[in-house]
């Protein structure tokens, strides 16, 4: 397993974790800016920033940092109520993964979408089954355009909690059967991006992580699950903080293959939110050495 604990050459930062500072939101060219001069030497940044700035900008301005991308967050959402929302939807990963190419990321990770609705509170249908096969088509069609521009994508399974909301795809073992369905050649084109807040708990995760392998691990990103949690979106912890056995966790999954970032990836708005930017980042780097 790689030695952290003398540099922070393998951390990535998802500019989540800094996009809101002593409560206020930051425009992503000030978070490169704050990264750059850390020595952070890649991010994964989401796509409202980028559109807020203007790609063209950001792209140019990684380019003068010298610094790359761990992720672009995020396609998916496939399922709809009708023809004309699938459509759309398709479209629009059409569009992220055009982007994701633009800034030479590596894969665009995909939150796959789950009751069409349910997000606003109002689910305009109850049936699973019909979202999980709405997503199946979605990553299959997303993934003919995604192999004409070589741009891979990344399947994040999220935690139960969020399977009617967010993301119906809520363990790892369902995101590789999905990819086994779809890419059963093991291509490189669909893997998965493991995020360590959603698939702690699984008690498949050791076996898991090796069926994915080298060639299914795309992206991996940590943070800790606090207890008590507070807020189940928005409260999640910073390394070390919390239950997650994450050296342990990163041994498997670089048994399985991976040598890429570790992506930091924490939402907290009523902790690390709430403070500078610099602090959160320096102490994101304490902590990746010494306990990620």
């Amino acid at each position: 397993m790689r030695d952290f604990s003398q540099d922070h050459e393998w951390l990535s930062l998802n500019t989540a974790t800094i996009r809101k500072q002593l409560g206020a939101e930051v425009p992503l060219d000030r978070i490169i800016d704050q990264c750059a001069a850390l020595g952070i030497r890649a991010i994964s940044p989401w796509r409202d920033q980028v559109h807020a700035v203007g790609i063209e900008r950001i792209a140019k301005q990684l380019r003068a940092h010298g610094m790359g991308l761990s992720g672009y967050c995020r396609g998916g959402f496939f399922p709809a109520p009708d023809a004309a929302g699938l459509k759309a939807a398709l479209e629009d990963n059409r569009r992220a993964i055009d982007e994701a190419k633009t800034l030479d990321a590596p894969c665009v990770v995909l939150v796959v979408g789950a009751l069409p609705g349910a997000l606003d509170g109002k689910a305009h249908y109850k049936d699973i089954a019909r979202a999980r096969g709405e997503v199946r088509d979605g990553i299959a069609a997303s993934l003919e355009y995604a192999r004409e521009v070589g741009m891979p994508l990344a399947i994040e399974p999220l935690h139960p909690m969020q399977a009617a909301e967010r993301a119906c795809i809520n363990t790892l073992e369902q995101a590789l059967d999905l990819c086994d369905a779809l890419d059963p050649e093991r291509s490189g084109m669909l893997g998965v991006a493991l995020d360590l807040y959603h698939v702690w708990w699984d008690p498949k995760l050791e076996q898991q992580i090796a069926r994915a392998g080298r060639e299914r691990l795309l992206a991996y990103h940590v943070c800790d699950w606090l207890t008590p949690t507070r807020d189940l979106l928005n409260d999640r912890g910073m390394m070390g903080d919390g239950v997650v056995e994450l050296r342990k966790i990163r041994g498997w999954v670089e048994a399985a293959g991976f040598g890429g970032f570790s992506e930091v990836e924490i939402f907290s708005a009523l902790d690390w939110w709430q403070r500078p930017g610099e602090e959160t980042l320096a102490t994101c780097i304490e902590r990746h050495r010494s306990v990620v």
